[in-house]
């Protein structure tokens, strides 16, 4: 039996503003240089940009891109062998 303790899960803490995941998420993808105040600047207003021009919400813009980028299909290796798995989209 194993006397180490398991490690618990960490869960993302949501943006303060948004009060979104994803946001969070994405922040700390573009954060260049251990400053995260200046990535939450470009995101609020890249946000901002995306909601006078649409006038929409930008979270569900956000959403939409992402899926859009998002491959469908995964490759991932079974013992030694690597395949190609049709991944379904979940609505967050």
């Amino acid at each position: 039996m194993s006397r180490r303790v398991t490690a618990e899960e960490k869960t993302t803490k949501s943006n303060p503003i948004y009060r979104n995941r994803l946001v969070n998420m994405l922040v700390n993808h573009i954060l260049k240089h251990e400053k995260k105040s200046l990535a939450y600047q470009i995101i609020y207003r890249a946000l901002k940009k995306i909601q006078q021009k649409t006038e929409t919400n930008p979270l569900s813009v956000l959403r939409q891109a992402i899926r859009g980028v998002t491959p469908d299909i995964a490759v991932k290796a079974i013992r030694g062998s690597c395949s190609k798995i049709l991944r379904n989209h979940k609505n967050p």
